[in-house]
């Protein structure tokens, strides 16, 4: 019993660290490959290097979109989306 109260707190080290860090990070991955795979044609995003844009076509054998901007037409690879600056982007309207 007195060899298990030395590594106790190593123990509750590592749960801490998987209650704050590790399982916070999966949920959050889980929400932005879920928004990924359900993006439609004609939502408005922002890609992960700020381009904003709305989405006019999906191609899901190579997993790119094509999103008109400003600029013109633009091709994107999904992974390219910005799942926080969309979803901000989406409660502003």
């Amino acid at each position: 019993m007195e060899g298990f109260g030395q590594f106790m707190p190593i123990i509750l080290l590592f749960l801490a660290m998987y209650f704050l860090f590790i399982l916070p990070q999966s949920k959050k991955a889980k929400k932005e490959k879920n928004f990924i795979k359900n993006v439609k044609t004609g939502d408005r995003v922002v890609t992960k290097s700020g381009m904003h844009g709305k989405i006019v076509e999906i191609n899901d054998s190579n997993n790119t979109c094509v999103l008109v901007t400003m600029a013109g037409k633009i091709k994107f690879d999904k992974s390219a989306i910005s799942f926080e600056l969309s979803e901000s982007l989406s409660k502003k309207d």
